[in-house]
Parts: structure tokens; sequence; C-alpha cells
């Protein structure tokens, strides 16, 4: 990607160094988006409890966490940067989408951590990959995750750390437009299609990310292989392949997130129109 490495966005609150927030109290309804769905994912799939303990409800209350390595903060600093770059020119973008839509853009926080933080929906923690809280209006990340989506999810590139986040966005344009709300409520009125609407929220964030590629593409960023990085990593977060990748089966049923070649249709869906009106997954 074309950027100039350089400056910190003035939404980044950066806590990396900070210890994180209280163990074992939680501060919201839920993990958020992906965090708490991805542990339900899990439990279902190993017939184990794995949300109780992680909200602290087993007696477990502090969390450990790692000190601070100055040679690591140091290294990850162009990195600090890249994300601040890409954080800023998607809500740069979006503001402009949505002023033409008549619709208001607030910008998001983007809070950096390590190992575990306090959100307004619960414990940020590495373990659950990057998530955007509706409650607080801001998207947590350890920028470890990136080093997982390189190794072990096989997604490499500028782009593919770039997505991640377009996504997180994604989420918050949903929240600004009511549709996050909307799904909540669906939810509740039909329980049993609780993962099936989740996944249509899912998608749609990935349409969303795929329109600000969109505009990155028009504006000349996008270097040769960008967009394939890009396609890669929605294609490896995918719901089969992490299930298969973890249990060596995949279960279609508890999907919150969609299968790779969803993931991969609705990003280039939004890459290849550029339109609010072409990501509605909820009709698909």
């Amino acid at each position: 990607m074309r950027w100039t490495p350089g400056g910190v966005s003035g939404d980044i609150e950066d806590q990396r160094d900070s210890g994180g927030g209280g163990g074992g109290g939680f501060g919201g309804f839920r993990l958020g988006i992906g965090g708490l769905l991805f542990l339900g994912v899990l439990s279902f799939i190993f017939k184990t409890d794995l949300i109780s303990p992680f909200l602290g409800l087993t007696g477990g209350s502090s969390v450990r966490r790692s000190a601070p390595n100055p040679e690591k903060t140091a290294s990850e600093q162009k990195l600090v940067e890249f994300v601040s770059f890409v954080l800023d020119d998607n809500q740069n973008t979006w503001r402009q989408i949505l002023a033409k839509e008549g619709d208001a853009y607030r910008n998001a926080k983007l809070v950096l951590f390590r190992d575990a933080f306090d959100s307004a929906c619960g414990m940020a923690e590495s373990a659950t990959g990057p998530f955007y809280c509706p409650g607080d209006q801001k998207v947590y990340i350890d920028l470890g995750f990136y080093d997982e989506l390189r190794q072990r999810f096989g997604a490499p590139g500028e782009f593919a750390q770039a997505y991640v986040l377009a996504h997180e966005i994604g989420h918050h344009v949903q929240n600004l437009l009511g549709i996050e709300s909307q799904m909540r409520r669906a939810q509740r009125e039909n329980p049993g299609r609780r993962n099936e609407l989740s996944v249509d929220m899912e998608l749609q964030a990935d349409c969303f990310a795929g329109i600000w590629g969109h505009s990155t593409e028009q504006r000349n960023i996008l270097e040769s292989g960008d967009l394939e990085s890009g396609i890669n990593a929605a294609a490896a977060v995918g719901d089969d392949r992490i299930q298969k990748q973890a249990t060596g089966r995949v279960s279609p049923e508890s999907f919150t997130h969609g299968s790779s070649a969803q993931r991969v249709e609705w990003f280039k869906r939004g890459y290849n129109s550029g339109q609010i009106a072409d990501c509605n997954t909820f009709a698909r």
C-alpha cells in the first residue's frame, strides 16, 4: 500500500503499557461482536463451557499480564503508524460516504492494548482477536494479532492488516446507522436465528471493508498484490477454515461470522461496487 509513515492518529488510545483494567469484573454486557460469539462457537464444538471462565464466573479474578518489552514497543512503532493511517483513512472515507447519504459520521477510537484491557463490552483479551464495542464506540486490538494473522492464518501483507481494521470500522458504521441495534433486537425476538443474524452482520462488515477498499483503489493507494492480500485475509478468518484448523471438522450450524467463501464474496462485492446499497446481507 502507498502510505507515508509518520505521526499517530488522534483517535488512537495507546494503552499498551497501562497494565490493563481490573481483573474479573466486567464493565458491559458482552465482549463485543467477535469475542463472545467466537467463544460460543468453541464451546459448542468442544462441548465445554469456555465462556464462564473467560467472564470470571468460576472464581478466577486475576488476569496475567506480561511486562512491557521496550524493544517490542520500538519495533511496533511502524505498525502503530500504519494502523493510524488506515484508521484515519477509513474514517475520512466513511465521513464522505455517509454525508452523501444524509447521515453524520462520528469517529470511533482505536484502543491498542497488550494481553488484557477493560472495555465497555467487557474484558478485551488478546485471545479473542480485534473487536468493536458499540457500548463505547471503540475498536480494541492487541497488535500481536497481526503476527497471528501472518503466521497462524497464513495471511501476510499490509492490506491484510488493513482489512481487519476496516472490518471493525464497518461494525462502527453499522452502529451509527442503527443496524447493530436492529440486529440485536431481531436476535432477541428470534433466538433460533441468532447465529444466522450474526453471520449477516459480520458479512456486511466485510462488505463495508470492501467499500473502503474500493475507495483506496480509486485513489491509487493500492499496489500490485494488495487486493489478493485482502481477499486472502477474508478467507483465512472464515468459520469453516478456523473450525477445520481447530478441530478437524466443520459445523456450519455453529457459524457466527460466515464461511471463507462468503467472507470473500461480500468483501469483493463491496470492493467492486463501493455502494452501501449493495451490502444488504440481511436480504441474501
